[in-house]
């Protein structure tokens, strides 16, 4: 008997775990999305002390994100940017 624990990718946040298995197969409650994947998968010390619970989609990693997805992306950036020059404007100042 090997002693677990079991939590899911939020409460794993900030954290590296030596061991992990992780299930990132098809769910039938909910959408999985790349970035959860990512965020389970991320929490290993090395690719070498990942395990697999089951199969999953290829879909997962080769779909594209969602407009919206891009959107908000080219937002934040345009507020880094923003940010940026501001801060710059003050440092000169």
């Amino acid at each position: 008997i090997t002693a677990a624990y079991a939590f899911t990718d939020y409460k794993a946040q900030g954290q590296t775990i030596d061991h992990i298995l992780v299930d990132i197969g098809k769910k039938m409650c909910f959408c999985l999305s790349p970035f959860n994947a990512y965020v389970a998968l991320s929490h290993s010390c090395r690719q070498g002390s990942i395990q697999l619970l089951r199969d999953f989609e290829d879909s997962l990693f080769t779909h594209h994100p969602p407009k919206f997805l891009k959107e908000e992306d080219s937002r934040i950036n345009d507020l880094a940017q923003d940010t940026m020059t501001k801060f710059n404007d003050v440092i000169r100042s």
